[in-house]
């Protein structure tokens, strides 16, 4: 083949290269992740989750719904809870409903500072070995053993979401939140399924750090991968 040859096909291979990039409309990463579209990101300021049982020992009864929260089924109630923790107080705490099985309390790193204590890094519900709370009302008081976490920043997806994505649960992704203080956020827990609807929940430290707001968004740009768990990047 002669050089004009090769030069020919270089080109064409080039263009080739080119058509498909171009068909994808930049929605695609080498990772198979939508990265144009965007994901309203919601910032979950602290709070704490009750079993009936404790619900009933703080208030006398059942818990009362309010608002209708972003996720379906989720309420915020009219009830309030004070954390005391070994060194600090943190008074008119959000109860959110419904009840569970256990319960749980959800700070930052700096609420966790003024209690006095060290709550880990933790995806909802894994609260095994983790530092305990008490909780008290003007009806009562509750001493947790276990159950005070920093909620692993995450993103709720339906199946259908998690498809248009090119993302599965529990997958690890990077996001870039668009906010007054542009800024990447890694370890993002991708939470799936059918009663989720789409958001991003972070934590009122890292909304602080973004300079967030309720018209923040943020957009996927990368997702852990590969035997490794490397990060592939668009």
């Amino acid at each position: 083949m002669n050089e004009k040859a090769m030069q020919e096909a270089l080109e064409g291979v080039i263009r080739s290269v080119m058509d498909q990039l171009g068909s994808r409309g930049g929605e695609v990463s080498a990772c198979g992740v939508n990265t144009d579209e965007e994901i309203p990101v919601e910032l979950s300021a602290r709070h704490a989750h009750l079993s009936e049982e404790d619900a009933i020992a703080l208030f006398g009864g059942p818990l009362t719904p309010v608002r209708e929260l972003s996720q379906p089924g989720q309420f915020l109630c009219k009830e309030r809870v004070r954390l005391i923790g070994p060194k600090g107080v943190i008074d008119n705490v959000a109860v959110l409903g419904p009840s569970r099985g256990r319960s749980q309390v959800e700070v930052s790193k700096t609420d966790a500072r003024i209690l006095g204590t060290s709550a880990p890094v933790r995806q909802s519900g894994d609260v095994a070995g983790t530092p305990g709370i008490i909780l008290a009302s003007q009806d009562g008081i509750v001493g947790l053993e276990e159950g005070l976490i920093v909620a692993a920043r995450h993103i709720h997806m339906s199946t259908e979401d998690a498809a248009r994505f090119g993302v599965h649960d529990n997958d690890l992704v990077s996001v870039r939140l668009e906010g007054e203080r542009p800024l990447i956020l890694e370890d993002v827990l991708v939470r799936v399924s059918d009663s989720f609807r789409l958001a991003m929940h972070i934590d009122a430290d890292e909304g602080n750090s973004s300079g967030w707001n309720k018209s923040v968004s943020g957009r996927i740009v990368g997702r852990k991968c590969g035997a490794d768990n490397g990060l592939c990047r668009y």
